[in-house]
């Protein structure tokens, strides 16, 4: 096919697709998937070989979000039943941490519920990082805690934090439809603060809440702009008790098409595979490992992931290899970029990354990616609507997958040992 072609050889060199081209992506057929597997992921294995990095998610506070972010399970008036926890103390939140770098992660996400940090909230995470990083020699730490105030990155930087992620979640246009307590400006903002402190950034997206093909395709022309070193792809988790809970416009085939297209137009960039990969790629996960560099593993925010194990088995058997803590994960031009010139000894360039490669984020089950909660009313519509008329909800296949769709009742702010 002469546009995967195109495609492949763009990728390679690092060329910007055209809008085009990357719509065309989401629009082949079934019959021209695996085509479209192979062509991205002559583009993955350029620029990461065959490694996949492990991230571990810790939430550090969940629920009883302000914010009226309408995928969420952890906005205020949510009715999902999920964990509900104030802080993790650093030593709490460092034996969690330890759980997911023991089963083979070498970078740790940490997550809290809120529109933004107060500088005592930053107090209390930098003490948490610095617990990490004493206990976990190595260790990369990614913060998660929405909008950032004035001075708050550089904080969290001179604390040891790695990364900080905030995503877009969706298009500019349809933004106001999915959230209305904060807008897409304040979000980019939040990016670029991360950026100016020094800190790696990951930022991405939510697919799945109705949104029109040329919404990711705008969202992931966005976040090229934005230049995050990580881009998580999630796909809507649609818990009960949430306004989008009737959204299943999802298919393996769709998720598949959704991530080559994001890593044609990020072909040099850790693409993620996110938040409800279980729910929504099911049986056709390992065919993702073609397309992304890295997942979380095990649970998520609010919801039960795929067993660790049985991640760490995917990944084996698909011919893959689980990213060492030695190996750095971006290419050297943009590990030289990240470290202000200082270069990598890693191979060129499928071996070759920083230590900074990555974030994390995702709305993982429904919460935590920043500003994501909400009071409930007025319900926003699903993106993609017109008029004020909700896009409408449709069941792939009259397959609603809610028995996939499990709140997490272990890790982190339970007894339970966690999923890892």
């Amino acid at each position: 096919m002469d546009l995967l072609n195109t495609l492949v050889d763009k990728g390679l060199r690092r060329e910007l697709p055209t809008r085009e081209e990357a719509l065309a992506v989401l629009a082949t057929s079934d019959d021209e998937l695996l085509d479209v597997v192979a062509a991205a992921g002559k583009v993955r294995r350029q620029w990461f070989g065959r490694r996949v990095k492990l991230n571990y998610l810790v939430n550090l506070k969940s629920g009883l979000c302000p914010e009226d972010c309408s995928y969420c399970s952890q906005r205020l008036g949510s009715k999902a039943g999920i964990l509900k926890y104030t802080w993790l103390k650093p030593e709490e939140a460092s034996k969690a941490a330890a759980a997911g770098v023991a089963g083979g992660a070498k970078r740790v996400c940490l997550v809290a519920s809120g529109r933004g940090p107060t500088d005592r909230d930053v107090d209390r995470v930098t003490k948490t990082i610095e617990a990490i990083k004493e206990e976990n020699e190595g260790v990369e730490v990614c913060a998660c805690l929405g909008l950032l105030s004035d001075g708050q990155a550089d904080r969290l930087r001179s604390a040891g934090a790695d990364a900080y992620n905030h995503n877009l979640n969706t298009s500019e246009e349809t933004y106001g439809a999915i959230t209305t307590t904060h807008t897409y400006a304040d979000r980019v903002e939040t990016v670029q603060q991360a950026q100016a402190a020094g800190l790696s950034a990951c930022s991405g997206l939510i697919a799945g809440m109705g949104e029109s093909d040329k919404d990711l395709v705008d969202v992931v022309y966005a976040l090229r702009d934005l230049d995050p070193d990580s881009v998580p792809v999630n796909f809507l988790i649609p818990f009960e008790g949430t306004p989008l809970a009737k959204e299943w416009n999802l298919t393996p085939q769709r998720c598949l098409r959704i991530l080559a297209m994001v890593r044609f137009v990020c072909p040099d960039v850790e693409v993620r595979l996110a938040g409800g990969r279980e729910v929504h790629l099911r049986s056709m996960q390992p065919l993702a490992l073609h397309l992304v560099n890295s997942i979380f593993l095990g649970d998520y925010l609010t919801s039960e992931g795929q067993a660790g194990q049985a991640d760490l088995d995917m990944i084996a058997d698909a011919g893959f290899e689980v990213e060492g803590a030695g190996t750095t994960t971006l290419p050297r031009h943009r590990a030289d970029a990240l470290a202000g010139g200082c270069g990598s000894t890693a191979a060129e360039p499928a071996g070759c990354g920083t230590q900074g490669s990555s974030g994390c984020g995702s709305h993982a089950a429904g919460g935590g990616c920043g500003p994501c909660g909400g009071h409930g009313e007025p319900e926003p519509v699903a993106a993609g609507a017109e008029d004020g008329v909700p896009a409408a909800r449709t069941e792939p296949n009259g397959a609603a997958r809610t028995d996939l769709v499990a709140v997490r009742r272990r890790g982190a702010g339970t007894d339970l040992a966690p999923n890892v």
